[in-house]
């Protein structure tokens, strides 16, 4: 078992906490657009009250540990691994109620190149215990506005969670799905699963758009999100996500291994 203290020396040494690659221009940059209501930023969230820059910069310095100082605008960005230890724990505990439970749980993810792996080991983890893992919408075609402009992708599942993946690309293929931080996906894959008459998730595991625009419904959502992630956070403030984890989330996808063992081991699920 993954001790606390280990896990505490490989997140700092992996850079998951501690001095991320996450700039502090980038940051900023969020709040503010999170602060004007940009949809790139709201991932999908309806905040309930007008927040303002510099209280979503106090607010991430509650949650995550970045620095407080508005007028600390350069240079990287700052977690604190003992509010991600913290997260992790209270992420942990509620995927083990979820496994006691044999709930039915949906998992999605904006970033398959880095944790799909982490994501996985979960739902595989969860079916052992009796959980069913849902599959809504797959095949679905979700039409997602990006930088580059309007484009389709399709809604697929690898190992149990969900991803967007380029019109044509077969599972077999190398290409292990699109980034995205949009609520688009989630949002089809409830409303499909409702329209069906199928169970729909008690719990919904993911990162950015999933989690938001999870919540957002009313869903039970936790996920992992990194410093210029401000919509999880002021979900999580407003009772929308139940549990939102601080870390870097674009590392080399075999650090979050460590993690998994971790919250596994938590969740009393380990396999």
């Amino acid at each position: 078992m993954l001790s606390t203290g280990a896990l505490r020396a490989h997140l700092l040494a992996a850079r998951l906490a501690g001095p991320v690659a996450t700039s502090r221009e980038v940051s900023l940059r969020s709040y503010r657009l999170f602060a004007a209501r940009d949809p790139r930023l709201l991932l999908g969230l309806d905040p309930g009250r007008g927040w303002r820059q510099r209280e979503v910069l106090g607010l991430m310095a509650d949650k995550c540990g970045v620095s407080p100082d508005p007028g600390h605008t350069a240079g990287q960005d700052h977690i604190d691994p003992e509010r991600t230890l913290a997260a992790l724990d209270a992420f942990a505990e509620r995927i083990g109620r979820a496994g006691e439970r044999r709930s039915p749980v949906l998992l999605g993810t904006g970033h398959p190149h880095r944790l799909l792996g982490f994501y996985a080991a979960l739902a595989a983890a969860l079916s052992s215990a009796g959980c069913q893992v849902l599959t809504p919408a797959q095949g679905g075609r979700i039409d997602i506005t990006t930088r580059f402009g309007l484009r389709t992708y399709n809604l697929d599942y690898a190992r149990g969670v969900a991803l967007m993946r380029e019109p044509g690309v077969s599972r077999a293929g190398g290409e292990p799905g699109v980034h995205t931080h949009s609520p688009l996906p989630v949002r089809t894959a409830l409303m499909a699963a409702a329209e069906a008459g199928q169970r729909l998730p008690e719990l919904v595991i993911g990162d950015h758009g999933w989690v938001c625009g999870a919540g957002q419904l009313g869903f039970d959502a936790i996920g992992l999100a990194d410093t210029d992630d401000p919509a999880l956070f002021v979900g999580e403030a407003e009772g929308l996500v139940s549990v939102a984890v601080p870390l870097d989330d674009a590392v080399r996808s075999g650090y979050y291994r460590p993690l998994t063992r971790y919250v596994l081991n938590r969740a009393c699920l380990s396999q």
